[in-house]
């Protein structure tokens, strides 16, 4: 069964409903650390829906330089905080980017192919990469560049190249252009002074607190091993830290249904697994319980889906099938009604005549579908 008030919780910490948390996209990518962001029109729809809905608010951004997307962790692409990207790459991508370097062999790279590539970049890039004046530099343009200069780029070396020249903090992807997120020179792009000895006199212990703070307050009620999965962090490197959050934080444990329980003892049926929340939360979830139950439209990849390592508090077995057919890493878009999955959603037609195409995995009333049609109508596309 699912776990409806978890959920609950969870859908308000995240801002999904409720009153505005964020006064725009940039202080969302920053509070919560970290948004998955390979589905590029995705991730900006939830950036938006967590503010106005404004799409133009989150594509200004990118283009100001504020919002960046990055390979900080997990070895994928997450939208972030620009003046959080340097140092929360070197914080946790060091291990998909030992496995990145491992893999250079299979497709006949070494290493100077990666030195010739970072020189091409940088050299047509540089004039490209001021925040809020350059327009970087497209991927296919990128692409023919090495290309022209002796760099085969097929069989999926161009992309492999380019993820480790983010990986390494060369580069990142920055402003909005053509649909999609132009690659700027990360030294030029991102604030000064913003890696792990700017941001935090080098100490890992601070900065490690800092992410667990920042995810614990968007993503909470959640577990340490929620947060070292989705950061990819040791466990003792986590425990070591969480002291240093002092009274940042609420904790306690939830019941078989999810409702929140200052003791594990009151907390019949759950898993007896310490969970961390921001202050009053569980106040505000008992005053908003009703809202946090209405139907709501995610895009695919978004964090309220992602952002645990158990995702059946949303769903059973069987809707996680439809949500992510053959276990295969390619989400769906996530239909949600009183806290659980309940369909799985599309569109199709032509560019201002587009429908909703709802896959029911639970039984709807004609009312409940007119709520979705209405935040379908809404939902913050872009032409990605």
């Amino acid at each position: 069964m699912t776990q409806r008030h978890l959920a609950g919780a969870r859908i308000l910490a995240q801002g999904l409903v409720g009153s505005l948390r964020w006064e725009g996209p940039v202080e969302v990518a920053r509070d919560f650390g970290a948004h998955q962001g390979q589905d590029l029109a995705g991730v900006i729809a939830s950036l938006a829906l967590r503010t106005d809905g404004d799409l133009a608010g989150v594509l200004a951004a990118f283009d100001r330089g504020e919002i960046v997307r990055g390979y900080p962790m997990r070895g994928t692409v997450f939208a972030v905080a620009a003046d959080s990207l340097a140092w929360l790459t070197e914080l946790c991508a060091a291990g998909p980017l030992r496995a990145a370097i491992s893999r250079r062999g299979q497709l006949e790279l070494e290493e100077h192919h990666l030195e010739r590539a970072q020189a091409v970049l940088e050299e047509i890039a540089e004039e490209h990469s001021t925040p809020g004046i350059g327009r970087g530099v497209l991927r296919r343009e990128l692409l023919e560049a090495w290309e022209a200069a002796g760099i085969s780029t097929g069989q999926g070396r161009g992309y492999h190249l380019l993820s480790e020249l983010i990986s390494f903090g060369i580069a990142a992807y920055g402003p909005w252009r053509e649909g999609e997120t132009a690659v700027v020179l990360a030294r030029s792009w991102l604030p000064a002074g913003t890696d792990l000895e700017g941001a935090f006199n080098g100490e890992e212990a601070a900065a490690v607190a800092e992410l667990a703070r920042r995810y614990f307050l968007t993503h909470g009620p959640a577990g340490e091993r929620d947060f070292a999965w989705w950061s990819k962090l040791p466990l003792g490197k986590i425990r070591a830290a969480m002291p240093l959050l002092g009274e940042h934080l609420e904790s306690g444990y939830a019941d078989r249904d999810g409702r929140l329980h200052a003791t594990s003892d009151g907390a019949r049926g759950g898993d007896g697994e310490t969970l961390w929340w921001r202050p009053g939360l569980a106040e505000e979830y008992a005053a908003a319980e009703k809202e946090t139950m209405r139907e709501l439209l995610l895009p695919g990849f978004d964090e309220l889906v992602l952002g645990y390592r158990d995702r059946l508090f949303l769903m059973d077995q069987e809707r996680h099938h439809a949500l992510v057919p053959g276990n295969n890493g390619v989400f769906k878009r996530a239909a949600v009604r009183r806290g659980e999955v309940v369909g799985v959603w599309s569109r199709k037609g032509a560019a201002g005549k587009r429908k909703l195409v709802l896959d029911e995995q639970r039984p709807l009333s004609d009312p409940q579908r007119g709520r979705f049609e209405k935040l379908f109508a809404a939902f913050p596309y872009t032409t990605a």
